[in-house]
């Protein structure tokens, strides 16, 4: 515990993440209801698809501009722009279901603008924590946590949202999503720390988007694990889409099976936060790269030939723990070994990675699972990551020994 807590002795992290845990569980509980507001309006899947699609494509557009948002100005007013404008776009989604009369399409077209601020938001996020966490030994904890208060906001959310559906409407979901921003508002405006170097304002945006990509390409440990990231996302966390056909003809479940099975992935998640938060050094943190992809993928192939529910419940664990082991310990290299004026656009191409290619592996898996089947697609797909994470093994060696210098130009020995 000594070790895991470690990101809690910094007060500036103390108070960014109880804001952030808020405003988490608010846009939680609003992605809930704005699926359901328009269910409830249109009675289409295809529309609460495209909604869903609507809101996660912008990462893949928009994120490299948010990289440069963040190596440009002071991230801290950064954040505070995006906080306002999520809190004025929440506020019309309130007006709209308030007056009892939405227009399913204006629903879409915000959740759309949604999805941009998201994009602009969350690599001026993620490149904040070194400057509140400066003791690089300790990153490791911090990034584990604020990935935990994501997958405890990603399991508490939808509950909390359906109660409030159930007792209330939609209307207040998203103002209680609103209200959540001010705790992020409250919580900028007590940080204390340096401002890190800023990008000329003058700087071309193609310009600066052209050598983030080029220092990022030049950083050999990236050039060979950001695609393994891409690889993982667009393979592995595409099961979310096709988990309900598992739970109801495969298991012949319904909703609670469901939620057995998603639920199994978040608890495997859940304890890699756990082990990472809890690792002392940064030392051999990197194998984990090529570990975890090779786990997920595994783990996912077994589960499409299950047909045990405690063994399906076992590999949706091993499934959760590697998704989220990759992603955080990609994040940990990519905060302690970049340069602080590049750090934003660098997190920029992990965000597109992690989560921009996920709308499309939902979008590829649906396709393949109408032509052949969900076991078979997801088969395929679990198949591909093993195979990514073979060769990634096999170049692992190089990656480390590219880490080392890095690792010890940050002021961190371990390798």
């Amino acid at each position: 515990m000594h070790h895991a807590l470690r990101a809690f002795r910094h007060p500036n992290y103390v108070r960014y993440f109880a804001g952030q845990s808020v405003s988490i569980l608010g846009t939680w509980i609003q992605t809930i209801a704005l699926s359901w507001l328009v269910y409830r309006l249109s009675g289409s899947a295809f529309l609460l698809g495209l909604t869903g699609f609507a809101a996660q494509i912008a990462l893949l557009i928009f994120a490299p501009f948010g990289g440069i948002w963040a190596d440009r100005f002071d991230r801290r007013r950064a954040l505070v722009v995006t906080q306002w404008l999520s809190i004025a776009l929440t506020a019309v989604l309130v007006v709209f279901t308030w007056s009892g009369a939405p227009n399913v399409w204006v629903v879409i077209s915000i959740a759309a603008l949604l999805g941009i601020v998201q994009a602009l938001e969350t690599p001026v996020r993620s490149s904040l924590t070194p400057e509140l966490v400066p003791v690089k030994a300790d990153l490791p904890s911090a990034i584990a946590f604020s990935g935990g208060m994501q997958n405890v906001g990603r399991m508490l959310g939808p509950t909390i949202a359906g109660l409030m559906l159930l007792w209330f409407n939609e209307s207040i979901c998203f103002l209680f999503n609103a209200i959540s921003k001010f705790g992020v508002l409250v919580s900028l405006a007590y940080l204390r720390y340096e401002t890190q170097p800023v990008l000329a304002p003058a700087t071309n945006v193609w310009t600066s988007i052209r050598d983030g990509a080029q220092y990022t390409w030049n950083l050999i440990p990236l050039r060979y694990l950001l695609p393994m990231m891409a690889l993982m996302s667009f393979c592995i966390t595409p099961y979310q889409a096709l988990m309900p056909i598992f739970a109801a003809e495969i298991f012949g479940g319904g909703a609670s099976m469901l939620g057995f099975l998603v639920g199994a992935a978040g608890f495997g998640g859940l304890l890699a936060v756990a082990y990472l938060a809890a690792r002392p050094r940064l030392q051999g943190l990197a194998r984990w790269a090529a570990i975890a992809p090779g786990l997920s993928g595994a783990a996912l192939l077994a589960f499409t030939f299950s047909r045990s529910l405690p063994l399906s419940l076992a590999c949706m664990l091993v499934v959760g723990f590697g998704v989220l082991t990759m992603a955080m310990v990609l994040n940990t290299i990519i905060q302690v070994v970049c340069e602080p004026e590049k750090r934003g656009r660098v997190t920029s191409y992990y965000i597109i990675c992690f989560m921009g290619m996920h709308p499309l592996g939902c979008l590829a898996a649906g396709a393949l699972a109408e032509a052949i089947g969900a076991p078979h697609a997801l088969a395929i797909f679990g198949a591909t990551c093993v195979a990514g994470a073979a060769g990634l093994a096999y170049q692992m060696p190089r990656v480390r020994a590219a880490l080392r210098p890095l690792y010890q130009r940050a002021g961190v020995m371990d390798s």
